[in-house]
């Protein structure tokens, strides 16, 4: 990775015309051949930038280099296949350096979906004493349900688990629970929706189509710990 401090302008002609005046900006070349121009505000997203496949050219423009060979003057013309052309005209150079990075290994998630729905299985006597798992990922014909138990008085119970609850979470397990009702050796089927975050307006709705409301404290449900597990 190449990080270019410097004062320049760039200019994007593409699908638009676009235009940055002078000042000073971070710019970054990616060994995947990608191409951002930062400035030191906005998070993470750049001011333009080019995604790869993409070529960059550099050519001297009427300066010349400094006594540490800093290319003044210099613009650098990155074009794509889709003859977009980003120009980055570079009047000053404060900080030039290049770094090797190796391969990344990629980010490593915790606590999505996947790894909620398994710890409740697991610790299926969270949602109360004496429940048992049938199944998880029951099949049904409009997709699976996420976990499918037994309560303690062995009446079954559909349970859709997410991240974070919202709306149309709770129209989901409804439909679940309409089909699962029509089968004889399931029926009568409650509703359960577990999350991290319930919003209020899902709240709201689970209650008015009967269905329970559970809010997960994921990292007390990884030490196997049901204290901060509310039903609703």
């Amino acid at each position: 990775m190449r990080l270019l401090v410097a004062r320049c302008t760039v200019d994007y002609q593409g699908r638009l015309s676009a235009h940055l005046p002078e000042a000073i900006r971070l710019i970054m070349v990616k060994a995947d051949g990608s191409v951002l121009v930062h400035a030191d505000g906005g998070s993470y997203k750049p001011l333009n930038w080019m995604s790869p496949p993409c070529w960059l050219t550099q050519a001297d423009g009427p300066a010349h280099e400094d006594q540490h060979g800093d290319a003044h003057g210099q613009t650098w013309i990155v074009e794509n296949k889709a003859q977009e052309r980003l120009t980055i005209t570079v009047h000053e150079v404060l900080h030039d350096t290049e770094h090797e990075m190796g391969i990344d290994p990629g980010l490593v998630k915790d606590g999505v979906e996947a790894h909620l729905q398994r710890l409740l299985a697991e610790h299926v006597e969270s949602f109360g004493p004496g429940w048992t798992l049938v199944r998880r990922e029951y099949p049904t014909a409009i997709g699976p349900v996420d976990l499918l138990c037994r309560d303690a008085d062995g009446a079954t119970v559909a349970i859709e688990v997410k991240r974070r609850g919202e709306i149309d979470g709770v129209e989901q397990l409804t439909r679940y629970l309409e089909l699962l009702n029509r089968d004889p050796l399931l029926a009568p089927v409650a509703g359960v929706f577990a999350a991290q975050e319930i919003k209020p307006q899902a709240k709201v709705l689970a209650q008015d189509r009967g269905i329970r409301c559970l809010v997960v404290d994921y990292e007390a449900l990884k030490g196997t710990s049901d204290s901060s597990l509310r039903l609703f």
